[in-house]
């Protein structure tokens, strides 16, 4: 059992190793990017929530 554990300690280590991680800028501008198109779908989402919102009123009402 504790030389399964340890292979795949290995295993993962040498894997970790092979990753192709993204350098600073890379991380800064995708970080903006996912936080931007987040904002632009809450924005998005809003919109719609206030005209539904309206617009059922106005039938209610």
């Amino acid at each position: 059992m504790f030389l399964k554990i340890k292979s795949y300690l290995v295993e993962s280590y040498y894997e970790i190793k092979k990753v192709n991680w993204p350098t600073k800028n890379e991380t800064a501008k995708l970080t903006i990017i996912v936080i931007g198109f987040s904002l632009a779908v809450a924005v998005f989402l809003g919109v719609l929530d206030i005209l539904f919102s309206y617009g059922l009123e106005s039938l209610v009402l």
